[in-house]
């Protein structure tokens, strides 16, 4: 995801799901947007840390949400907010996180997998 209407609209019209490190934000797009896969996108602001800190948080939330691909549909749009303490947890947990999150945001709208 790189546009931010895109973001915008998966956090406002998307289903929320907050974890410790980090909140999930899940959208399903209409079947006739001819998606060919998921789109993910990241926020991590300021409040994480450093550029330095920032960017290692964003490489391994990137690495984490590969692996969660496989588990969504080509229309669902996901955006991953980083919180402040996402930035002393290891990806272990943030791929737990993530997982607990995409879960509970697909129960929340009825579509478990």
């Amino acid at each position: 995801m790189r546009r931010s209407t895109e973001f915008d609209a998966t956090v406002k019209h998307g289903i929320r799901a907050a974890q410790p490190d980090v909140v999930v934000h899940l959208r399903r797009a209409g079947e006739d947007d001819g998606a060919t896969a998921p789109h993910v996108g990241l926020i991590v602001a300021k409040s994480v840390g450093s550029a330095v800190e920032r960017h290692r948080v964003s490489r391994r939330l990137r690495h984490v949400a590969r692996t969660v691909l496989g588990e969504l549909h080509d229309s669902d749009q996901v955006v991953i907010r980083a919180l402040p303490g996402s930035r002393t947890a290891s990806s272990a947990r943030l791929e737990q996180e993530l997982r607990r999150g995409l879960r509970r945001a697909l129960e929340s709208a009825g579509r478990e997998r």
